[in-house]
């Protein structure tokens, strides 16, 4: 019923910025949050950023104000800007969506790969 598709990962040196993209579609009445999420090799699944339709977001720790969540209502789409990436942001990015902020999502793209290397 909804479909998420990422965009905009990639190869990036350290200190170095990337803005992935996600677009929703189907049933986007369902959809009230949508964010990211990253899973590196050997780890589990953990929040980056969410937003919700009104603007209302939620941060990791370890992001420490380096990453910017938005969303963009009009063409469904959610944006990360990310910036003074370091080694360890290297994972498979996920964009999620779902009810409410607080919630796991309910619905997975695909994922976008971003590696942070020199």
């Amino acid at each position: 019923q909804v479909q998420l598709v990422e965009s905009g990962g990639g190869l990036v040196q350290p200190g170095g910025s990337l803005r992935l993209s996600c677009t929703a579609s189907g049933n986007i009445d369902s959809i009230n949050a949508m964010g990211w999420y990253r899973q590196a090799p050997g780890k589990q699944r953990e929040l980056v950023a969410a937003i919700t339709r009104g603007a209302g977001t939620k941060y990791a720790d370890f992001v420490k104000g380096r990453f910017t969540v938005s969303r963009d209502n009009a063409k469904n789409q959610v944006y990360l800007q990310m910036n003074s990436l370091e080694n360890e942001d290297t994972a498979v990015y996920y964009c999620g969506a779902g009810l409410l902020l607080t919630s796991w999502p309910r619905h997975w793209g695909q994922g976008t790969q971003v590696t942070v290397s020199s």
